[in-house]
């Protein structure tokens, strides 16, 4: 369960993920991230008829970067999980996507609302279609705790890569900012909003919507490594 299999874990993310945010020497880093865990991002599979599978090659590509450019050490793939699945738990990371509906029985939202205040964080990125579905699912999940513009000042705009802005831009669909809206317990940004913005798009392979330059490509990988160094840090006790 998740306390337990955390529990393990924590020390050796810790020392990764520290020497990661205090600059440590490249040597040291390497040897902090040879004791931490390989880690993956799972991607959630629910009903009601959305694409939960869309954007294939996003998070194969977002770990790739993960590796590349943080100390922590990911699996090359993703791994996919059902809410009802035990080994919901292992994953530090939830990403939820897709153009359509959201549906999920009474256990499962009370399994995902378990999973997000031990210490899970849950990433949703409408694929454009999907934020009416997703809002009425997560005030089922949490009738109690409002879903809010997350502020420019937060850190996951600043932990690895600067963005002043908020998230980046990938598609064009109405002519409306990208917002990022969250769910905060306590302090922590336990779940993670983009809308407007298609990050799963940009994290494609290079060339899957040709319209899209390779520095939209970058930004969205850069958001995705702020959003993931997050998630695994900001639930260390």
């Amino acid at each position: 369960m998740i306390g337990r299999t955390w529990g393990r874990r924590a020390r050796a993310i810790a020392l990764a993920a520290a020497a990661l945010l205090a600059g440590a020497a490249a040597g040291e880093a390497r040897e902090d991230a040879a004791r931490v865990p390989r880690l993956t991002i799972a991607r959630l599979q629910y009903d009601g008829g959305g694409d939960w599978y869309a954007n294939p090659s996003s998070l194969p590509n977002l770990l790739a970067a993960i590796r590349e450019r943080t100390t922590l050490r990911t699996e090359k793939a993703e791994a996919r999980v059902k809410l009802t699945d035990e080994e919901l738990y292992d994953y530090p990371y939830l990403h939820l996507t897709g153009h359509g509906n959201v549906a999920l029985s009474d256990v499962e939202v009370a399994r995902l609302r378990e999973y997000i205040l031990r210490g899970g964080f849950l990433h949703a990125d409408d694929n454009y279609g999907l934020d009416e579905s997703f809002r009425k699912t997560m005030a089922r999940v949490f009738p109690d705790r409002p879903m809010v513009e997350v502020p420019l000042s937060h850190s996951i705009y600043h932990l690895v890569y600067e963005f002043p802005r908020g998230v980046p831009k990938v598609h064009e669909h109405d002519g409306k900012p990208p917002k990022g809206y969250g769910i905060f317990v306590g302090d922590r940004l336990a779940v993670y909003y983009t809308v407007e913005s298609d990050l799963g798009n940009g994290w494609e392979d290079p060339g899957t919507y040709p319209n899209d330059p390779p520095e939209v490509h970058e930004q969205a990988l850069r958001m995705g490594v702020n959003l993931f160094v997050y998630a695994v840090t900001s639930r260390l006790p």
